[in-house]
């Protein structure tokens, strides 16, 4: 890294989206200088989420253009600002959507990963040191995503959102355990916590139900059952440890009953990761008495509720929710992406796609016909 660069407006490319929908837009930024507990990273590798495309196609929230949208990354820090303890320039980072102050209640508690001060926070277009955004057209400012916008060349974030990783490893495989992949992965090890030889049940075969299912494979789990309304993703799942599939469409009656059937009276975990609420009952009815822990990964409609009889929960079974699969971002994330070094966690089978970061449209265009599982956008055409 230059220091030619320290404390000057870098111009570069970034992917802005102008409306809801529309294709996004090369532009020339400039990307300001970190202020306090900022740091500034040249992104490397970034990929596309579906909370880009949900809040992309801006049609259930509050929309909020011109923006630059991108939350799963990796790069290397290029300046820090004032305060930044535990970053240095050269670093290797994982930006992550949520993040660690290291002070607020949740960080001191070691059951949660619920920061007070760097939650995510989907409506915030500016940085939380000012008020401000770092980037601009023109004079003109343009919103930031998550506190993280790696749909750029370089970005700013704060340094309580950033995961200092293991410097060998490979950014372009390990981008993608800043938001999804480590999402599934913390559910099924960090909060369902199957037994070596338990039986897992996974709703929901996108990329997030796959790394649970990963997560189950690393566990021990002896049977791993997929459940998806799409038979064509079945093939590719095999390759996650997942060694059953129902498709609630072949059946007559509730998914939860077949389930029970097929494993003797329930599954000894689930984890839901559509967000249907529908398939979030079903994922609790269908673990056993006595022991069954269901766990809710999939973000659910605001408005929806979740009705099931008391009894099933008197019956000894359990219902917990995750946020970001329980990690603490800062503190967690290194060991994670160790995981993968050490060749536990495999990551290559996640990446179907790799695009430069001209053809960035593609990957929305992936997603939205459901084809693959993640599209790496490399920042150098």
């Amino acid at each position: 890294m230059s220091s030619a660069t320290l404390g000057q407006i870098i111009p570069c490319k970034a992917a802005v989206s102008w409306e809801a929908g529309k294709p996004l837009v090369i532009e020339q930024v400039e990307v300001a200088p970190p202020q306090a507990m900022e740091a500034r990273i040249k992104i490397k590798y970034t990929s596309l989420c579906h909370t880009d495309l949900y809040f992309w196609e801006a049609k259930g929230q509050t929309p909020l253009f011109p923006r630059i949208f991108g939350h799963e990354a990796a790069g290397i820090v290029e300046s820090i600002g004032e305060g930044v303890t535990n970053l240095q320039v050269g670093d290797h980072v994982l930006p992550v959507f949520t993040g660690e102050c290291g002070e607020c209640r949740h960080c001191k508690s070691e059951e949660s990963n619920m920061c007070e001060l760097l939650r995510i926070n989907t409506d915030r277009g500016v940085m939380i040191n000012d008020g401000k955004s770092r980037f601009s057209i023109n004079g003109n400012p343009i919103n930031h995503f998550v506190g993280t916008s790696t749909f750029s060349e370089y970005t700013v974030i704060h340094s309580g959102c950033l995961a200092k990783i293991n410097p060998l490893a490979p950014l372009d495989k390990v981008c993608i355990l800043s938001c999804g992949i480590s999402t599934g992965l913390g559910a099924t090890l960090n909060v369902a916590k199957p037994k070596k030889g338990s039986s897992v049940a996974i709703f929901g075969l996108g990329a997030v139900g796959l790394a649970a299912a990963e997560g189950a494979r690393i566990a021990g789990a002896s049977r791993i059952i997929g459940i998806d309304l799409n038979p064509k993703r079945f093939e590719e799942a095999k390759k996650f440890g997942i060694t059953e599939f129902v498709n609630p469409m072949d059946h007559a009656r509730p998914i939860q009953e077949v389930l029970t059937e097929m494993t003797n009276g329930g599954v000894d975990r689930s984890v839901e990761c559509t967000g249907h609420i529908d398939a979030m009952i079903s994922a609790f009815e269908c673990v056993h008495d006595g022991w069954g822990v269901a766990v809710l990964v999939g973000v659910p409609n605001k408005d929806v509720v979740f009705k099931t009889k008391p009894i099933n929960l008197l019956n000894e079974r359990t219902l917990k929710g995750t946020f970001f699969g329980n990690y603490k971002p800062r503190t967690d994330i290194p060991s994670v992406v160790n995981m993968y070094m050490n060749k536990e966690l495999e990551l290559d089978k996640f990446i179907t796609h790799r695009i430069s970061f001209s053809e960035i449209n593609k990957a929305f265009e992936y997603m939205l016909k459901g084809e693959g599982l993640r599209c790496i956008i490399s920042m150098e055409d």
